[in-house]
């Protein structure tokens, strides 16, 4: 089987999916390529929620993309008519002199964001995580976490009901030069399309089929354990006790979203951000393992005792990084039809909304109404 497209996308994860919804509600012939069943369960984009929230600690730059993404999460949850964004504030914890609080400062106080400065005095009477002396907190109201399978899925709807079809097959190779562009897949067909956008998580880093893209893209896939705890005492682990929170600690930080009730078996989500093992996508150690629960479990005990109780359900996934930390998103300039959304360095996820729209936009008219410079794939070249 083979055919013909407008757009190829190749990889249905947030991004893809969200891509591939803007392009077919433009009304173009689009298909989209993943190697799972979709939203697959072996990429980066599960686990249930991801924390969203504007005053961004990474770089003020990202405000902009914010805002349209919460404008264009509200969008699909009217289109969906599902709860995929739940509001509960998210508090960034941390010493005042942590280069994350500083950037949260910055970006709040350079956009107009609303947020509150709280010592940590103020932290340990309105929440029940437990500051550091001379923490710092920084509240934002506007916060909170998305749900993620359900976001990906609510693309997917989008771009199937606007004409978009899907193929799960694994991508063996990928012809670029010159057009149309080739994709040949595992079940021996090929499709091939006037362009292409490549949003393969972390398999964007190993497979063969990639290679030649991503050869000036020096990214690392990072192992990643995401566990969920039955709370000692529930009433201090919803909202409002618990907004989402970020802590910037000594061996972390560490990142957490409260008791969801809409949830069939609730439970607090606490986290390590990043200082997981390297890896690739296919070797993967999937494995949750005593040392993986142990380092959260001592982070709980000191800060979060009231979501100390025993480990409910786990899951591996995987970070993209890149040596900066930003995103590859952009056409290639020796392939100007070749779209990347990549690296997303596990804090992506949030913005897959306005990624979907910015990819659509470079795929149909080659530039963006943001500034994408510091995402520019051939950054790294240049340096």
């Amino acid at each position: 089987m083979s055919g013909h497209h407008e757009v190829l996308v190749l990889g249905l994860g947030g991004m893809g999916a969200a891509a591939l919804a803007h392009l077919a509600a433009r009304g173009l012939s689009v298909v989209g390529v993943d190697q799972d069943a979709v939203p697959s369960l072996r990429g980066s984009s599960v686990g249930e929620t991801r924390v969203i929230r504007k005053a961004y600690a990474e770089d003020p730059r990202y405000v902009p993309l914010l805002a349209r993404a919460y404008e264009l999460w509200g969008e699909l949850e009217v289109r969906s008519g599902r709860k995929l964004f739940t509001r509960v504030g998210c508090l960034n914890l941390g010493p005042a002199s942590h280069p994350a609080i500083r950037g949260v400062l910055e970006s709040a106080e350079r956009h107009g964001l609303p947020h509150q400065r709280l010592v940590d005095a103020e932290v340990r009477a309105r929440f029940s995580v437990v500051p550091a002396a001379g923490d710092l907190g920084v509240f934002e109201e506007d916060a909170g976490y998305l749900a993620v399978e359900a976001c990906t899925q609510a693309h997917l709807d989008w771009a199937t009901a606007c004409g978009a079809e899907l193929r799960r097959a694994r991508v063996t190779a990928l012809e670029v030069t010159g057009s149309p562009v080739r994709a040949s897949l595992d079940d021996g067909s090929s499709l091939t399309a006037d362009r292409v956008v490549v949003a393969p998580g972390p398999w964007l880093a190993s497979t063969p089929a990639f290679a030649e893209l991503s050869r000036d893209l020096p990214l690392v896939v990072e192992r990643q354990v995401q566990l969920w705890f039955q709370p000692v005492d529930p009433d201090a682990t919803r909202a409002p006790a618990l907004p989402a929170f970020i802590h910037f600690v000594v061996d972390g930080p560490f990142y957490g979203i409260p008791l969801d009730a809409s949830h069939t078996s609730p439970a607090v989500k606490v986290c390590r951000h990043h200082g997981g093992a390297q890896t690739t996508a296919d070797t993967l150690d999937r494995t949750v393992g005593p040392d993986d629960e142990a380092t959260v479990r001592r982070y709980l005990r000191t800060h979060l005792p009231a979501a100390d109780g025993p480990l409910l359900r786990s899951r591996v996934c995987m970070y993209t990084n890149t040596p900066d930390e930003h995103f590859v998103v952009g056409p290639l300039s020796r392939a100007p039809h070749v779209v990347v959304l990549g690296g997303f360095s596990g804090h992506g996820y949030k913005m897959a909304s306005v990624m979907g729209e910015i990819a659509a936009d470079l795929t149909l008219r080659g530039q963006s109404a943001f500034d994408l410079g510091m995402f520019a794939p051939e950054r790294f070249a240049a340096a």
